[in-house]
This record gives structure tokens, sequence and C-alpha cells, in this order.
């Protein structure tokens, strides 16, 4: 049985997680080398809590009693050894996530199922530098954590039945709804997502449509709640890149190619969102968008 969750990173998909998991009554540990970067998380899960008590969703209390069932940690050591669940959610990058595994499989519980929340990274990949390849399992939460409902439940070559079967009902048990893929590049969300948005940075880039167009197109004529132009921001375009990258390189299909602009923009540092600058410009500290970038038109 699951009570005690280890959340590593304490970025945006890790405070998130474990806002998640702590408002539904788990323990969670939230780890991160560095802490600043865990006070900050602290102060966003309190903010996001705030709102959640202002739209009338959470009592006060509720809202007290998620933000004390969080403990912080900036060792591996300390904060996973009593895990019976740990979710990663560290950066976009297999080495590090490699050996965060290899790490995680000395320091955790032998009972202890070990999660990732990566969009892309191989699930059998991270499971072979542990001794334990059917507990490792792929959790894919949405961004923003606490408001969006899918969870993809990825199934690695070696992912035990009951593995997945928990991680499902864990799922269902904190108010989302799992969806399950087997680990192949990109899995489900961003083999379907990341060509779809390659495929608009490409009409921009061929000066087919403005930024303001496309995103109108898809939002008015495929009922996309947001353009794939500001997705793309809101993800982060060196995300994006990444995903792309790994598609490429493990279907080698010419299809997946990342947009020259896309790499072009990455290399300046315009991710968007998180940059204040992509697609779009933003306001500061803001996800607000300011107004569409001008892109010089091909035709």
């Amino acid at each position: 049985m699951i009570k005690q969750v280890t959340v590593i990173g304490s970025g945006t998909m890790g405070n998130g997680i474990a806002h998640v998991f702590a408002q539904y009554g788990y323990s969670v540990s939230l780890v991160d080398v560095n802490e600043k970067a865990l006070q900050k998380a602290l102060d966003t899960i309190s903010k996001n809590l705030d709102r959640q008590v202002t739209k009338g969703s959470l009592t006060p209390e509720q809202k007290e009693a998620t933000l004390n069932n969080i403990k912080t940690y900036t060792t591996l050591s300390e904060g996973a050894a009593k895990a019976d669940l740990v979710v990663e959610a560290a950066t976009e990058n297999m080495a590090i996530k490699l050996d965060i595994f290899k790490q995680l499989d000395e320091i955790a519980p032998a009972h202890c199922i070990l999660a990732s929340n990566t969009s892309s990274i191989s699930i059998t990949k991270i499971g072979s530098v542990t001794k334990r390849p059917q507990q490792v399992i792929g959790m894919h939460f949405m961004n923003p954590v606490p408001v969006m409902k899918l969870v993809e439940v990825i199934n690695g070559y070696k992912t035990s039945k009951e593995v997945t079967q928990t991680i499902t009902a864990l799922s269902k048990a904190i108010g989302k709804i799992p969806a399950e893929a087997n680990d192949y590049p990109g899995f489900i969300a961003n083999r379907i997502l990341m060509p779809m948005i390659n495929e608009a940075i490409w009409t921009l880039h061929e000066g087919v449509g403005t930024v303001e167009s496309i995103d109108t197109v898809m939002k008015l004529g495929m009922a996309h709640p947001m353009g794939p132009l500001q997705l793309a921001d809101f993800i982060g375009l060196d995300v994006c890149l990444a995903i792309l990258e790994v598609l490429h390189t493990g279907f080698g299909n010419p299809k997946y190619a990342p947009c020259p602009l896309l790499v072009n923009m990455v290399t300046a540092n315009n991710l968007g969102v998180k940059s204040g600058e992509g697609f779009y410009t933003y306001t500061p500290g803001s996800k607000e968008l300011v107004v569409a970038a001008q892109f010089a038109s091909k035709g």
C-alpha cells in the first residue's frame, strides 16, 4: 500500500505532483539539491492552494493539511529512504535521469515503485540501470498538474502487471484519469502532439501563415483550447526540441526532424514563457502573452 511518496525535482512539474499527492492525504517528501528552489516550490504550492480556496474547491483547513503533508529534503538518501513510491520529475535529460535511478535503486526500499514523469525518455532504458526493472514505470502528468486530469501510465518492457495496476489505481485515487501506453518514443501524447507543433512551426517558417493566423485556425477550426504555437511556448521550446530529437532518433524517420526555426529559437534562448519570449512575448514573471513575435515570411 502506498502511503509515503517521494517527488524528485521541485520545478513546475515536481511541485505540481507534490501538491496533488499531498492534497489527497499522502505524506510527500519533495527532494531538490537547491534549497531556494524548494522554498520557491512551497510558495508556489501555497499560492495554488489559495486559488482553490478562493474558488471554494478547498477549505483553509484542507490547505494547511496539504502543506503539512509535505517535507523537503536536499538529498536522495534522506528523501527516498522510506518511500513506497518515487516520482522523478527532474530535467528531461537522459544522463541525469539514469544517474538518479541508479541511486534510487540503492536507496529506496525493496518494495518501492520507481516512476518517472518523463515526457519522452524510454522507461525500459531507465529500468535497465536498476535491479528492479519490473518496478519501474512512467507516470507522465500534464501541466498544470493540479488542474489537468490526464496521467499517461507508461509500461517499460519489464514493468509488471501488478505495478501497472497499482499505479493505475493510484492515479484514480488522486483524482486523475489514467491512460495506459507502451514504451515507444514519445509514448502516446507526444508522438501525436509534437509532430503537430513541429508542423505548425514549419507552416510559420515557410510563410504560409502568421503566428496569430496559425493559432486562430487551430483554436476556432479544430476546437483546440490553445493554439499549437502558444502551447509550444507554454511547454518550453527547448522541451519541444528535445522530444522531437528523441522521436527523430528513435524512429529514424525524417518526418520527426525538428524545424530549423525551432532549432534557431532554442539556440537563441527564446524558449517561450520561461524566457519571456518565444512565438509570443510575455509579461515578465507571467504566462500572460502580450503580442505575437514577428517572423520574416519566406513567401
